[in-house]
C-alpha cells in the first residue's frame, strides 16, 4: 500500500474542519500541500495546519513530485479544469460537490477519467456517514415494506445558516456555482437517492428567481422516477419566513415510515406495524474523513469507488432537468 499524499487544490472554509485536518488521520494518507490563488491565505493555512509546503499556481501544486492525489475543493467553475489537468499528469483526483457546473461538463470529466491512469472519486461524502448508512440498512431490511414514495423539503430563508456566506458569496453567483444554494445543498440530498434507490427512469422539474435578492434561482421543485418505481418529490426554497424554515426526509412505505433531516440535526426515526424508533447520531469532528477512508482505500486498489464519476453524471443531468439547463 502506497502513501497517498495529497495536495489541496482550492483550502477555503470548506477544507478547514470537514476534510483538511482528516487526510493526516488516516493510516497511508498524508497531507503535504495546499493551494489558494491568495498567497497569503495559502500560507497561513499552511502554518496553521502543519502543512508543509503551499503554492498560489495549481500547476506548481500538480507538478510536486511528492503529490500523488488533489483534492479539488474549489467553487465548482474551476473543477473540470483542475480534475482534467491532473487527470492528465497521472493524479487521483477527490473532487468536491457539486462535480461541474453541469451535466455536459461532468460528462467531459467522465471521459477524461475514462482515459486515464489516475482514479477519481466525488465527494458525496454523506455515503460513508453511519446516520445514512442506517437509512440504507432500514430500506435493505424490508423495515417499511415497499417503497411507494419519498418527500424531500429543504426550506431556508434568503440565508440559510447551513452555509458560509463569504464576501463575495460565490455559492450565488451561477457562473461560479452553476446555480445557487440548490447547487450548494441538493447534490447530497439527490445522491443518496441515487445510493439508496439505484438508476433512474425519468425526471423533471423547473426553477424560479421569486425574491430576485441574488441573480441565482432561490425555488426548486422536481420529481424523479426510478427504475424500481420509487417517485420522488423534491422542494427546495430559500426565500422563505424563519419560522417555516424545514430539513425534511419522509420516505414512505406499504408498512411504515422513515424519516430523517439530510442537515440540521442527527437523527433517523421510523415506525411500522410493531412499533416506532428514534436514533440520535454524532456525526465525525471531520465529516469527510469516513469518506476519505474508503477514497485511499480505492485509490490503492483494496477497495470500490465510494462514489464514482458515473454517478455524479447521472446527479448532474437530474439537476439540470430541475433546473431547466
Amino acid at each position: 500500500m502506497r502513501n497517498i499524499n495529497w495536495g489541496i487544490i482550492g483550502c477555503g472554509d470548506v477544507t478547514e474542519k470537514k476534510s483538511g485536518q482528516a487526510y493526516n488521520k488516516i493510516p497511508g494518507s498524508s497531507l503535504v500541500a495546499v493551494m489558494r490563488r491568495d498567497a497569503a491565505k495559502a500560507a497561513d493555512y499552511a502554518k496553521r495546519h502543519g502543512v508543509g509546503k503551499w503554492y498560489s499556481d495549481a500547476g506548481q501544486l500538480m507538478n510536486d513530485p511528492e503529490v500523488n492525489a488533489v483534492s479539488i475543493a474549489t467553487p465548482p467553475a474551476f473543477h473540470l479544469e483542475y480534475a482534467l489537468a491532473a487527470l492528465n499528469k497521472g493524479l487521483n483526483v477527490y473532487v468536491e460537490k457539486p462535480v461541474t457546473c453541469n451535466a455536459i461538463e461532468a460528462r467531459q470529466m467522465a471521459d477524461a477519467v475514462n482515459q486515464a491512469s489516475g482514479r477519481l472519486t466525488v465527494a458525496h461524502y454523506r455515503r460513508a456517514l453511519p446516520m445514512f448508512l442506517k437509512v440504507k440498512e432500514l430500506l435493505e431490511n424490508d423495515t417499511i415494506g415497499d417503497i411507494r414514495t419519498v418527500q424531500i423539503r429543504m426550506w431556508k430563508t434568503s440565508e440559510p445558516d447551513l452555509v458560509a456566506h463569504p464576501e463575495p458569496n460565490w455559492r450565488v453567483q451561477p457562473e461560479l456555482s452553476g446555480g445557487g444554494y440548490f447547487h450548494d445543498l441538493a447534490p447530497h440530498q439527490l445522491d443518496l437517492m441515487l445510493f439508496y434507490f439505484g438508476e433512474p427512469e425519468r425526471y423533471h422539474g423547473f426553477s424560479l428567481n421569486q425574491s430576485k435578492i441574488t441573480p441565482a434561482d432561490d425555488h426548486v421543485c422536481g420529481q424523479i422516477v426510478f427504475k424500481n418505481k420509487v417517485i420522488v418529490n423534491g422542494s427546495w426554497c430559500f426565500n422563505v419566513a424563519e419560522s417555516e424554515v424545514t430539513d425534511t426526509c419522509e420516505i414512505i412505505g406499504t408498512k411504515g415510515k422513515i424519516t430523517f433531516p439530510f442537515f440540521s440535526s442527527f437523527y433517523v426515526s421510523w415506525k411500522n406495524e410493531t412499533g416506532s424508533q428514534t436514533l440520535h447520531f454524532t456525526h465525525p469532528e471531520h465529516i469527510q474523513q469516513p469518506m476519505i477512508a474508503k477514497i485511499v482505500a480505492y485509490f490503492n486498489g483494496e477497495g470500490p469507488n465510494p462514489c464514482s464519476i458515473e454517478e455524479a453524471v447521472t446527479l448532474m443531468k437530474i439537476m439540470d432537468a430541475f433546473t431547466g439547463k
